[in-house]
């Protein structure tokens, strides 16, 4: 007797994920909250040595979805792989990397923020989302949150929900975008540097290793979180600017690390934003 044909039922989301790679755009699962998936065990403070574009200094060999939004890919044999497939079935949506496409993503959260927009900026692209709209422009760029109220910005180093193809043709990436995020991103001020030894030389922190196992542990600190994550992070936020906010040894990549463990485990863009300057208020920077 002929056995039957087993059908294998695919997720929405990853047939979703498939046609966008196909089309070049990289793509990842997005769980609960509309956040990438954690990283495992063997990933947890990047012991790993990190996603290829990570910049890190090696290649992870983990089957899973890991390292937030440098989990991205087109490559369909991973994105099928039985090592994302528990992902997918937990899946709520698709994200993907914006900056890896060649694209930028101009989140814009509410009405205030979209009517600002269509003063300002060139017309684009557009999505509309649940509170707001996504302006899409061809182009890459740094990331930065929360540049004016209701507004980020998502392209390199960064994840946006793949809401559908939306309407209007693709604008080339306007310098007042480019602007914007420069003149107000919240980013590390330049701060006084601190007072030299007796018998000079430069600033402590800056020496590579001192800094890189302060952000690599405050990183560990925030993916080991099991509960009170908000709290964690703001903690974690307060440590590190109390031990190196005041030199300036602090740069937009290490920022960025912080903020990217944050969101794997959880946080929204602008609650990192918004601890990132509850910190610096407190410590008075």
């Amino acid at each position: 007797m002929t056995q039957p044909t087993l059908i294998r039922r695919v997720p929405e989301t990853l047939r979703t994920a498939l046609a966008l790679a196909a089309a070049g755009v990289p793509v990842l699962p997005l769980r609960e909250g509309k956040v990438p998936f954690g990283n495992c065990r063997l990933c947890v403070g990047n012991a790993c040595g990190g996603r290829p574009n990570m910049k890190t200094s090696g290649p992870c060999d983990c089957p899973g979805v890991c390292h937030a939004w440098a989990a991205a890919t087109t490559d369909p044999n991973v994105i099928d792989s039985p090592g994302w497939a528990a992902a997918w079935r937990r899946a709520v949506c698709v994200g993907y990397h914006p900056g890896g496409a060649g694209l930028t993503v101009v989140d814009l959260d509410d009405a205030a923020a979209v009517d600002w927009a269509r003063a300002t900026l060139p017309a684009t692209r557009t999505v509309e989302t649940t509170r707001g709209e996504h302006w899409i422009y061809r182009g890459a760029m740094t990331s930065r949150n929360a540049v004016r109220p209701g507004v980020d910005i998502k392209s390199a180093m960064s994840y946006a929900r793949y809401l559908g193809p939306g309407t209007g043709p693709l604008t080339a990436l306007p310098d007042a975008v480019r602007a914007l995020a420069v003149k107000e991103s919240p980013t590390v001020r330049p701060a006084p540097a601190v007072a030299l030894p007796a018998g000079g030389g430069g600033c402590p922190h800056r020496t590579p290793a001192y800094l890189e196992r302060g952000i690599a542990m405050a990183e560990q600190r925030i993916t080991e979180a099991s509960s009170a994550v908000h709290a964690t992070v703001y903690r974690t936020f307060l440590a590190v600017l109390s031990r190196h906010g005041r030199c300036g040894c602090l740069t937009d990549a290490h920022v960025t690390r912080l903020f990217t463990a944050a969101q794997a485990r959880g946080e929204r863009a602008r609650h990192c934003a918004d601890a990132w300057t509850n910190a610096r208020t407190t410590l008075g920077l």
